[in-house]
Parts: C-alpha cells; sequence; structure tokens
C-alpha cells in the first residue's frame, strides 16, 4: 500500500465529538437515537423481520417466493413517477434528519466527510469498495438462493416507461445516501459521543444495516451485515462519508438498471 493511502485511512481527524459525560445530555443523545430510528430504519428493520417471519411461514421454500425492491405504484404513469420520486424525497428526507441533528448539536458535515476537500481520492475509494462488496455480494446473494435461505430478489418490475432509469438512479442514491448517513454518518458519531467502543458499534451499525434486509432471506441479512463490517470499520478509519455514499449508489445502480435491462433477456434471473 502506498503512503498516500495509508495517510488516507489514518488521516488527521479534527473536530471529532468529544465524548459526553454530562448524564442529562447522554440522557437526550439515546432518547434522539431511540425516536430517529424509531421512525427510518429501525422501524423499517422490524417490520423487515415481520416479513421474513411471514415468509417463513408460508407452505414453499423461501426461494421459491419473490420479493421485489422497485415496484409500480400506480396505474397512470405519471402518477407512478410522482410516487417513485416522493420514495426519493423521503429517503433523503431521512437521511438529513439524521445530518441535520449532527450540525444542529455543534458537529461540523465536513468532521465525518460530508465535504468536497478529497474529491479524487474519494471517487477512487468508492469504485474500489464497490468492486470490493459487489462482486462477492453476487455470489453471496445466488449462493444463499441456491440454499434456499433467500428470496428470489427482483431490484425491479417497473414497466418500460422513459422514465424508468432516471428513477432506478434517483432510488439508489436515496437508499445510499439515507442509509450511509443514518447508520454511518449519524449512528457511529452518536455511539462515539457516548463512549461506547468502536467494535461494538460497528457490529451494533452493521446488524442494523442487515435487520432492514431481513426481508430478503437470511443471504439478505448476512450480505449486509458484512456490508455493513466493511463500510463501517472503513469510515472509523477516515471519517470519510462521501465514498460510502457513492459507492452505495453505484452498487444499487447496476443492481436496479442492470436487472430492468437484463431480466428478459437472461432465464436464470428471478
Amino acid at each position: 500500500m502506498s503512503s498516500t493511502a495509508r495517510s488516507w485511512l489514518r488521516p488527521e481527524r479534527p473536530g471529532l465529538p468529544e465524548v459526553s459525560t454530562d448524564p442529562a445530555r447522554r440522557r437526550v443523545l439515546k432518547i434522539e437515537l431511540f425516536v430517529v430510528f424509531g421512525i427510518t430504519l429501525g422501524l423499517s428493520g422490524l417490520r423487515s423481520l415481520l416479513s421474513l417471519v411471514d415468509s417463513l411461514l408460508k407452505p414453499v421454500a423461501l426461494s421459491q417466493q419473490h420479493v421485489a425492491l422497485n415496484v409500480s405504484q400506480a396505474t397512470a404513469s405519471l402518477i407512478d413517477l410522482l410516487q417513485q420520486l416522493l420514495d426519493v424525497v423521503q429517503l433523503v428526507g431521512w437521511g438529513a434528519l439524521g445530518l441535520y441533528l449532527l450540525w444542529q448539536g455543534g458537529i461540523k458535515l465536513a468532521s465525518i466527510g460530508l465535504d468536497t476537500s478529497r474529491r479524487g481520492r474519494d471517487l477512487g475509494w468508492a469504485f474500489g469498495l464497490a468492486a470490493l462488496i459487489g462482486i462477492p455480494g453476487l455470489v453471496l446473494y445466488f449462493v444463499g438462493y441456491q440454499l434456499g435461505i433467500s428470496l428470489a430478489v427482483q431490484p425491479s418490475t417497473l414497466g418500460d416507461t422513459w422514465w424508468r432509469p432516471i428513477a432506478l438512479v434517483l432510488s439508489a442514491f436515496g437508499n445510499a445516501f439515507a442509509e450511509e448517513a443514518l447508520v454511518i454518518g449519524y449512528l457511529l458519531t452518536r455511539l462515539r459521543q457516548l463512549g461506547v467502543r468502536e467494535n461494538s458499534s460497528l457490529l451494533g451499525a452493521a446488524v442494523l444495516r442487515g435487520s432492514y434486509h431481513l426481508y430478503q432471506g437470511f443471504g439478505g441479512f448476512i450480505g449486509n451485515l458484512v456490508m455493513g463490517l466493511v463500510f463501517g470499520r472503513v469510515w472509523q478509519r477516515t471519517n470519510r462519508l462521501w465514498p460510502l455514499v457513492v459507492a452505495h449508489t453505484l452498487l444499487d445502480v447496476v443492481s436496479f438498471v442492470g436487472y430492468s435491462l437484463l431480466k428478459n433477456h437472461i432465464s436464470w434471473l428471478p
């Protein structure tokens, strides 16, 4: 590894939050965490768990069941497009909520890696992380599917409309921004303020990430748990959030758009 890469992995990290020792402040932070995740990804995790239990109770194997990620929500094309865009707005809003609470509490967004001071290196690491996670992730999904522990995931069932690629790319960004802003930037920062060990924080955030993918089966949970461990550790070492957002967006764009283009041409795709 070059000296430049090593310095990027262990940079100076000014402005990191100090551990809060005030009991009242710690109580506020804990309540805030409960409220934020109680209305966003934590709630999604509980719903996803119930969805998995429902799938397990059905008289057919998980691999014989299907789950679609991006689905049509209206008969009229224009209304469907607006519904898709509103979903993206909600996801971006979730991420923005976490970032706003950090900023309102005196934490600069640059200190968690949301600045443009390292655009070239951030982009390079984003592509590297996308390759690192994407290729093994596909293998893990198909292994899980063949073992019968995962549902057949359809990344998109949207009709062949002019706006489908646009909606899918925006959906990819919305998912990436919400997850990385909340589960990495917001959650890990708040846990640092509460004095939680880095390894414990990393595992907790990764389990949360896996939990709201349980609707895809156990393979979805495991794959996203691993992704959470990798992404979380990279952030803990670098405090750079943009590479994670961009890498996650790239992964979802390839999955969403690639599937929609190939599903009628490759017989073994669900």
